[in-house]
């Protein structure tokens, strides 16, 4: 017997906010549970909102990358630096993989958009570029499904699960 695949965790709102120009964090642990954490250059989401793929920088996020490898569980923050909006996103099984033609357009195109969106706050915008300094043979993605969606934009939802 066939069934329906669970809804969405991400909503339209949501999605609308993770395509604007915010800062994304992708979070994993290891074994011990200590944390790491890295910026990540864009991101990819399906036009069915089930499926995110994540662009990171291998030479800066080797522990990342192999807490990924050992466990698959990550965690990642969207916030849109002038509002503060905040979306919180839990997934496991998470793959490592090469990127796809066209991603590094993406990459380029996320890291001016951040720009513009820090120069709104008086931030130059070398900063951006000199945080997201990366070589083109260290592109690699990470691709997850969320499992849980949490309200974090500072307020009194926050902390909140999003229901699909």
């Amino acid at each position: 017997m066939e069934h329906d695949a669970p809804p969405a965790v991400i909503g339209p709102e949501h999605a609308a906010l993770m395509r604007r120009r915010v800062s994304i964090i992708a979070a994993t642990r290891d074994a011990l549970h200590r944390p790491h954490l890295m910026r990540a250059l864009g991101c990819r989401l399906t036009a069915d909102r089930r499926e995110l793929t994540l662009f990171l920088s291998t030479s800066a996020c080797t522990e990342l990358l192999d807490d990924l490898r050992d466990n698959g569980r990550i965690a990642v923050v969207f916030t849109e630096p002038t509002t503060d909006r905040s979306l919180q996103l839990k997934g496991d099984g998470a793959c490592i993989e090469p990127p796809a033609p066209g991603d590094a357009a993406l990459v380029a195109h996320y890291v001016e958009c951040f720009a513009d969106e820090i120069a709104l706050l008086g931030f130059d915008r070398v900063l951006v570029k000199t945080m997201f300094r990366h070589e083109p043979h260290e592109l690699v993605t990470v691709r997850f499904v969320p499992r849980e969606a949490y309200e974090q934009t500072p307020g009194p939802q926050a902390g909140e699960r999003i229901q699909p």
